[in-house]
């Protein structure tokens, strides 16, 4: 309650002060103030999450890092549930999101979406000792856990799983072990850099699918046209220089930047 009552006050804060500029360009009034306002977790390893010294980093929080410096401003992140990313995009209280955020037809209704940077897969995972679940046909009438709205949990419910919403990764991976939900769908980077952290744990992958090109969502409408086209012209600079493959590399030990 505390982590949610905490969400909102910075939202409404934010919202107060961007609401007067929420019409004018949006790259202008960026650089006007010096930031740019990035939404993202903070615990979600390898995408974005806190070091040993408790320093925000990961994939997403190091290229948004340069997504800010090429515009010439500072980065300022802002750690928030998931559910409250895109709604805040939406709203205008953060200019961007990096989160490893899938690129889907229904979320492209509401948000732009820079060109994908990524290209990700999607594991099933169970525990170690179950013979029930070997594919996502089998998720009928059994549970799963996924952050709320995800394009994971959207996944399992459409294979006809009722699933049980966390925050993070890692109590997924618990309520797994603990018998508590028979399966998550998830990153196929994230369970890799979660088995490597914790290679005792009880659980196994036992399918891999496709996942959705990875994308940074921004608000929607003409006041962000300007923003997008900076974004798309940064995003080709560091794929053609080397520096996209080599963070991919970096966090996710290969270089997922091609299409699968």
């Amino acid at each position: 309650m505390k982590k949610i009552i905490t969400v909102l006050l910075i939202s409404l804060c934010l919202a107060s002060v961007f609401a007067a500029g929420s019409k004018e360009d949006s790259l202008r009034a960026i650089k006007q103030r010096g930031t740019l306002v990035i939404a993202t977790e903070g615990n979600w390893t390898p995408w974005t999450y806190h070091d040993a010294t408790d320093v925000l980093t990961g994939f997403d929080v190091e290229l948004g890092t340069l997504l800010a410096h090429s515009l010439g401003v500072e980065p300022d992140f802002h750690e928030v549930p998931w559910e409250s990313i895109l709604v805040g995009v939406e709203q205008n209280v953060f200019d961007i999101a990096c989160n490893g955020v899938g690129y889907t037809a229904e979320r492209a209704e509401k948000f732009s979406f820079s060109d994908p940077y990524l290209y990700t897969e999607a594991v099933l995972v169970v525990r170690s000792d179950n013979t029930t679940v070997h594919s996502l046909e089998d998720l009928k009438g059994k549970k799963t856990s996924n952050s709320p709205n995800s394009t994971y949990a959207q996944l399992a419910e459409s294979y006809g799983a009722t699933v049980d919403y966390v925050d993070t990764l890692g109590e997924t991976m618990m309520m797994i072990e603990q018998g508590r939900v028979d399966a998550t769908i998830n990153a196929k980077g994230s369970v890799d850099s979660y088995l490597a952290e914790h290679p005792e744990a009880n659980i196994k992958v036992v399918q891999t699918v496709a996942g959705e090109p990875v994308c940074w969502p921004i608000r929607k409408g003409s006041q962000t046209e300007s923003l997008l086209e900076a974004i798309n012209s940064f995003l080709k600079q560091v794929r053609q220089d080397g520096t996209l493959s080599a963070l991919s590399v970096k966090y996710f030990g290969a270089d997922l930047t091609k299409a699968n």
